[in-house]
């Protein structure tokens, strides 16, 4: 069986995803200061846009209690 090809939906997903996955790497390699500051604040903003869009991140720390 051969899987259809990727919709042009999820496509956009995964790359959202991907470019704020990439701003965020980038922003913490910076040296402290404003300009990291400002990366790291738009960073935030393209994950939440990628959230927005049904792209799921992982949640960091200890996983619930079951």
């Amino acid at each position: 069986m051969s899987k259809d090809p990727p919709r042009p939906s999820d496509r956009d997903r995964l790359e959202k995803d991907e470019v704020a996955a990439d701003a965020l790497e980038l922003a913490r390699q910076m040296a402290p200061g404003p300009e990291r500051n400002e990366a790291l604040k738009a960073a935030g903003a393209l994950r939440r846009s990628a959230d927005k869009r049904g792209v799921v991140f992982a949640k960091r720390g200890r996983p619930r209690k079951s």
